[in-house]
């Protein structure tokens, strides 16, 4: 392929001829070696959960005399809070999240005078903010229901708009982008925060509508009779993910760069909300074209209709590369003593037998008769 070529089928001006259906088996490996990995790093390392899942307090203030991350971190592990999260926001802010204060009123108080101390305030001038462990336990159970229901909806709505095995294929993208988002949180070890779950089921939604645009395309093509019979329906669904092969990736390159701008110089929030959206929209892409298209081939292919499809497009084939090779030709290819290209010499063979048993010898060609053509009449 020529730049210039490139440069058309990225235009959309021309159609790609990639091999995606064929290699399925290339794009499954790939996708459960990294599934692997994520289950095992949801196993064994397990999720970072944020303060606002596990509990714990929130602390913010700005100081007036310089202190780094360090120095903000001993204070905390003197008075007994060693597993804290310090960053310093804006050149000047604080942000520190800890386990809870409410416990112990004393020990609250030697901390905050302690942090206020070094910042050079006024301990009043320190935010504090308790966060329970029922509210992050609440915020999961109605993300888990809302997933519930939109796989449900989900396959619903594809089933009633196509089919069922198309709604099983959307669904098994659908999870395995979730899996590969969550496996990459696990094993990054960073935290999981009300942004992660909100950017999980936008993902969701992304992955089901580049999933719904191959799906309408393949079943436009699909419903052409003449072209699944000349093609089969493995190589109609190929040349489908073709036609929006390219419309599949300008629309998900769109949609990564201005997340690629939040994940660089967006905020803390922002920032966990870009990551998980970056890989899911990533994964969402990858999934639409590599796992739900070729999963389908592989349940339709199990059909009865599709399979006597495809057996007589084959002995199809074979016979029109008959002219081509031969009688001979087209016996070696058939295989065990049934050639398709013998069929016309065996008719030939059996036509010249009757012949010869109705004249008693071989068929003689009929001599060319000696009648003389009618005279021309002159003209008067």
């Amino acid at each position: 392929m020529n730049l210039q070529h490139a440069i058309d089928t990225y235009r959309g001006h021309t159609i790609p001829n990639f091999r995606i259906v064929e290699h399925r088996n290339r794009w499954f490996a790939l996708s459960g070696i990294v599934i692997a990995l994520s289950l095992i790093g949801l196993i064994f390392s397990g999720l970072n959960w944020s303060i606002d899942f596990e509990g714990g307090a929130q602390i913010q203030y700005t100081f007036t005399k310089a202190v780094t991350v360090q120095d903000v971190t001993d204070v905390l592990d003197a008075n007994g809070h060693t597993d804290s999260e310090v960053q310093i926001a804006n050149g000047d802010t604080v942000l520190i999240r800890t386990t809870t204060l409410t416990t112990d009123r004393e020990e609250s108080d030697a901390l905050l005078t302690a942090l206020a101390k070094q910042a050079g305030i006024d301990s009043g001038d320190i935010n504090q903010q308790d966060v329970g462990p029922t509210w992050g336990r609440e915020i999961s159970k109605k993300a888990l229901s809302g997933l519930i229901v939109v796989l449900a909806a989900i396959m619903l709505y594809i089933s009633f708009r196509f089919e069922w095995k198309m709604a099983v294929g959307a669904i098994v993208a659908l999870l395995h982008d979730v899996i590969i988002t969550a496996g990459i949180y696990a094993l990054t070890g960073r935290q999981v925060t009300p942004a992660t779950v909100i950017a999980i089921l936008t993902i969701l939604g992304f992955s089901l509508y580049d999933t719904v645009v191959i799906y309408d395309k393949i079943k436009e093509n699909t419903e052409t009779s003449a072209m699944v019979s000349r093609l089969g329906y493995e190589e109609t669904v190929n040349y489908s993910l073709n036609q929006v092969f390219m419309r599949s990736v300008n629309t998900s390159l769109v949609v990564l760069l201005p997340i690629l701008s939040l994940l660089f110089f967006g905020g803390d929030t922002l920032k966990d909300f870009a990551f998980a959206m970056f890989i899911g929209v990533t994964t969402g892409a990858y999934s639409s074209i590599f796992i739900a298209a070729p999963f389908l081939v592989i349940l339709k292919g199990r059909e009865a209709k599709y399979k006597q499809l495809e057996a007589r497009r084959q002995v199809r084939t074979a016979r029109e590369r008959v002219p081509a090779g031969g009688a001979a030709a087209s016996t070696e290819a058939a295989g065990d003593g049934e050639a398709v290209g013998a069929v016309p010499v065996a008719a030939s063979a059996a036509a010249a037998t009757r012949a010869t048993a109705r004249t008693g010898g071989p068929a003689r060609p009929r001599p060319k008769s000696k009648r003389k053509p009618p005279a021309k009449k002159r003209r008067r």
